[in-house]
């Protein structure tokens, strides 16, 4: 255990987001969980995270312990004010800007700064989340220098040492499966596999070797592509 205060984890209910709680039950004494509705279109998600959260706990007495409250916060501005393939229903599609319309401009900015506001109130010194630019879509709010500058802003603006914590930044999507087993065993990859969630398009119809989704969105390649080269392994 480390001595800082506690964590507070970005959980979405996905498989990058469900490993970084792992992480974080791994290594602080006290652990939180926040969300965010922002009128995503793979909604599903949210309805997938209190389950999630029960089954992790199940996993485990000692994280059983360690995991306290969890956070859902409106942030629905944010689909009212972006056009996305995440916030509406139209076709996923590379823009001229060279990014993937599934990008949501300033979402993991949004996010880390109410997650720092509650960690702020909740005494938690740590936000862990799971932006990573080894194994990604471009997204330019996953970089490091983006984490890395925020950081600075954050406590420079609250006047805290409050640590941004990424620990799948460097790598890719068969070592993030294989952090979760390094972490929970087959129990939780298992629980990764059936009950996280990742599909833009919020398909759950049915159950692939890697999980629950459509197979075509940027999401699912990345996931499938992951977990048969962690299988392989």
């Amino acid at each position: 255990m480390t001595p800082n205060n506690g964590a507070l984890v970005l959980f979405s209910g996905g498989q990058d987001s469900t490993t970084c709680l792992a992480w974080a039950l791994s290594r602080y004494a006290r652990v939180e969980t926040i969300g965010f509705d922002y009128g995503q279109r793979h909604a599903v998600e949210l309805q997938v995270r209190p389950t999630l959260l029960q089954k992790t706990r199940e996993l485990s007495a000692g994280w059983n312990a360690r995991l306290g409250e969890d956070h859902m916060i409106d942030l629905s501005l944010i689909s009212a004010i972006s056009d996305t393939a995440l916030t509406s229903d139209v076709a996923i599609a590379m823009q001229d800007n060279g990014l993937p319309n599934t990008f949501v401009p300033g979402r993991n900015l949004l996010f880390l700064t109410v997650a720092a506001t509650v960690a702020y109130r909740r005494g938690l010194d740590v936000l862990v989340g799971g932006m990573c630019e080894t194994d990604f879509s471009g997204y330019p709010d996953c970089r490091d220098d983006t984490i890395k500058a925020l950081q600075v802003a954050l406590n420079l603006g609250m006047a805290t040492r409050l640590k941004l914590e990424t620990p799948l930044m460097w790598i890719d999507k068969a070592a993030t499966w294989r952090l979760a087993h390094d972490l929970g065993g087959q129990p939780l990859v298992d629980l990764i596999r059936a009950d996280t969630h990742t599909c833009y398009l919020g398909e759950r119809g049915a159950l692939h070797d890697w999980g629950y989704g459509c197979g075509s969105c940027p999401a699912c390649e990345l996931r499938a592509r992951g977990y048969r080269e962690y299988a392989a392994a």
